[in-house]
């Protein structure tokens, strides 16, 4: 995951578990030329978001394990880094991938277990766990990003 280890970097290189905002965005604007300064703030937030930091008084904590992170040599993160991802369509992806049947299937069976098990009454994101419960695919680390879009939506 490209935000994780984009996230990890600085931490990992200066071997901290916490820098401050402005250490974070000279690491990414202007020691590797990542991003511009702009970018760099929008990272933070999407981190932040994901549950990868945690600020507090302008300083962020890493919440993982640097170290558990490869850094490719020559990374660069892409712009993917600043787009928030559905938490929904990666535990689709997920499900499609285990079973090995396209997209299409998985969300039908998601609305067949909305319409006929739950009466229209359960919202997409519930029955994504069904089905991912049902085929023993993981979904624990989008638990928390499922909740949020179903309080959003």
């Amino acid at each position: 995951m490209t935000l994780r280890i984009t996230v990890a970097a600085p931490f990992r290189h200066t071997r901290k578990n916490a820098l401050r905002r402005n250490e974070l965005v000279y690491y990414y604007a202007l020691d590797r030329k990542w991003m511009s300064t702009d970018q760099a703030a929008v990272l933070l937030k999407r981190a932040e978001e994901a549950g990868l930091v945690r600020q507090e008084s302008g300083v962020y904590t890493i919440l993982f394990d640097p170290a558990t992170e490869t850094i490719p040599i020559g990374f660069r993160p892409g712009s993917a880094v600043f787009e928030a991802s559905d938490p929904a369509q990666e535990l689709i992806g997920r499900i499609m991938k285990a079973r090995n049947i396209p997209e299409t299937d998985v969300v039908a069976e998601m609305n067949r277990v909305i319409r006929e098990q739950f009466g229209g009454n359960l919202l997409p994101p519930a029955a994504l766990v069904l089905l991912a419960k049902k085929y023993a695919v993981p979904y624990e680390d989008l638990r928390d990003a499922l909740i949020a879009a179903v309080k959003k939506g």
